[in-house]
């Protein structure tokens, strides 16, 4: 867990490895511990590109295109323009493919990599919620994503 300073904003993570003798560890701990605060930072919405949903794709993908096309530009070059704007999508809102916040030459996929290499075991990061004071629905993720299903309903009169 990480509350950031001033208390308005807080992290859960859960971070998996295959021993209580790595979880116990100072680099281990080290790393929940930086995981969490990047995710304090960058408000990340989704684990991994495999989790977002196709209709968020479709979404962003629409509003891209139309984008592109205002410019006037030819539908190849449209086509490419889309392309790299999604790489840029997954970049921004993928936790695994975020750069560090400590070292912007570093994804966050990389430097759980790392910690696999210096730690030699699995590592994996499962799931996390990100909660800040004053917002209502949150942007927490359960396994990466949040389905407007897992949301509280209003109650009706």
């Amino acid at each position: 867990s990480y509350i950031h300073a001033g208390g308005k904003i807080g992290v859960l993570v859960e971070m998996n490895c295959e021993s209580d003798f790595v979880a116990r560890t100072a680099d281990f701990q080290r790393l929940c511990h930086d995981v969490a605060m990047h995710i304090a930072a960058l408000d990340p919405r989704f684990l991994r590109r495999e989790e977002v949903t196709q209709a968020t794709l479709d979404r962003e993908r629409d509003i891209y295109k139309e984008q592109a096309k205002a410019t006037g530009k030819p539908e190849n070059v449209i086509d490419k323009i889309v392309s790299g704007k999604m790489e840029k999508f997954y970049e921004e809102n993928c936790l695994y493919e975020q750069h560090f916040i400590k070292d912007e030459g570093l994804t966050i996929k990389e430097l759980v990599d790392q910690a696999i290499a210096k730690l030699g075991e699995n590592i994996a990061i499962r799931r996390f919620s990100r909660f800040k004071v004053g917002e209502m629905d949150g942007s927490a993720a359960t396994a990466g994503t949040t389905s407007e299903s897992d949301a509280p309903s209003a109650p009706s009169s």
